[in-house]
């Protein structure tokens, strides 16, 4: 059992607080959505279990997933099962598209952003987000971490225009996350045993550890980063 299973059933500030993460991400979704127009053509490039689907109620959504990545998830309620290298879409045909942690398992991501930007028109959005630091997950699919840097030279390369990159903390959100992290290894069989005392050990400073966040300015310490960027 992963540590978030558990995160997941906090009140919401709490929730919030351990998961930051996960809440910009959804966040920035979120807006993303607003500022879309009734009606937009919306492609969700790596969909997976259409998670965000809900956001575009009043626009047109396209959720594209290979459905390889989690065993586990439910991946029939797909639009289009598709290579996001090999998008079975014509030109221009989308308004926005999003590509929520999904680059990571992408073995040729720059292939990927180039066909995402090919089936968007002149001057649409892109959100993206992408980890930097991050444990290994849904293996054995799991390639890549992007620096701010990578991120931002790879959006280049396939003709995007970064119109703003945020980082999802720094290093004591870092910290705080792998401290907590560290309860996955207290889980199943005898070793519950163990949970609670790891816990009480590691649960205070993890919650603490975030306000100290702003100290690190510069954010070469981070989870990862959600990127806006719009085809040139």
């Amino acid at each position: 059992m992963r540590y978030q299973d558990i995160a997941y059933r906090l009140p919401g500030p709490l929730r919030r607080h351990v998961l930051i993460v996960e809440a910009e991400i959804e966040d920035a979704v979120a807006a993303f959505a607003r500022s879309l127009a009734p009606g937009a053509r919306v492609l969700d490039a790596g969909a997976g279990e259409n998670k965000y689907k809900h956001h575009f109620a009043l626009g047109r959504y396209c959720g594209v997933d290979l459905a390889v990545g989690d065993t586990k998830w439910d991946y029939s309620r797909l639009d289009a099962l598709a290579d996001l290298g090999a998008l079975p879409f014509r030109d221009g045909t989308f308004d926005a598209a999003l590509n929520i942690v999904t680059l990571e398992h992408l073995a040729e991501p720059a292939r990927a952003l180039a066909e995402i930007a090919r089936v968007l028109g002149p001057g649409a959005p892109l959100v993206v987000a992408a980890p930097q630091d991050w444990e290994t997950h849904q293996a054995p699919h799991d390639y890549f971490r992007y620096t701010r840097y990578g991120l931002r030279r790879l959006l280049d390369e396939a003709g995007f225009e970064v119109v703003e990159m945020r980082a999802h903390g720094g290093y004591f959100r870092l910290l705080a996350r792998r401290l907590l992290n560290g309860l996955q290894f207290f889980t199943g069989g005898i070793r519950w045993l163990g949970f609670l005392p790891a816990a009480i050990l590691v649960t205070p400073p993890a919650l603490i550890l975030p306000f100290l966040d702003g100290l690190d300015r510069e954010r070469n310490f981070t989870l990862g980063h959600v990127c806006l960027a719009r085809k040139r």
